[in-house]
């Protein structure tokens, strides 16, 4: 049995759409893409060294799987990029048949259903990044063992939020918690009553 964690960089507002790109995703009119770009200098430290220490198998949503797919395997050589490549990487998708970053597998059929049996094998944390709608199901299902979130100080007041209204209710506890000089947070939960309590809250 291994636990799923998502790691999601979100606005002060909750939105977690096209972080990092102007043109990442722009469904639903949303012009604000690449608003989290500007503090990547202080953040991949972060998530470097927090969430891409130890083996992840990652679990991605087609389009953010694309994403990745058309950068990291021709990307120059860095320990986060070595971890993505070497990580075994599931992808939910109706294309199995294109699915051709180096170990990657697809997902079709009953999805929840799928990640469940992921779930009940030995293996390492299954970590899911970016993804909107494949959280949304993981949410449905009450899937996720660990929220590993960054939140940012921007408001964008429209976009694609992680929780996006009719979220069931559900205790966390806080594990980990940082927070950079320009003000991004970092705080990572756990499902309450799992895992370890956050030692000491310590900002810099």
């Amino acid at each position: 049995m291994r636990d799923l964690s998502i790691i999601t960089f979100v606005s002060l507002d909750g939105v977690m759409q096209a972080p990092m790109q102007v043109d990442e995703d722009p469904t639903g009119g949303f012009e604000s893409g690449g608003w989290a770009a500007r503090f990547m200098g202080e953040v991949m430290p972060q998530v470097n060294k927090h969430a891409m220490q130890n083996p992840v198998d990652l679990l991605f949503g087609r389009y953010t799987y694309d994403l990745f797919a058309g950068h990291w395997p021709n990307a120059e050589p860095t320990s986060h990029g070595e971890v993505l490549n070497r990580a075994t990487k599931y992808v939910v998708t109706s294309q199995p048949q294109t699915v051709n970053w180096q170990n990657s597998r697809a997902l079709t059929g009953d999805i929840a259903a799928e990640i469940v049996k992921l779930k009940s094998q030995d293996g390492p944390l299954i970590q899911v990044h970016g993804s909107y709608q494949l959280i949304q199901l993981l949410l449905n299902e009450n899937l996720i063992d660990e929220y590993r979130l960054w939140t940012f100080p921007i408001i964008l007041g429209s976009g694609k939020r992680l929780f996006p209204g009719g979220a069931a209710l559900r205790d966390v506890t806080l594990t980990q918690h940082d927070v950079t000089a320009s003000g991004v947070v970092m705080n990572f939960y756990r499902k309450a009553g799992s895992g370890d309590v956050c030692p000491a809250v310590h900002a810099k």
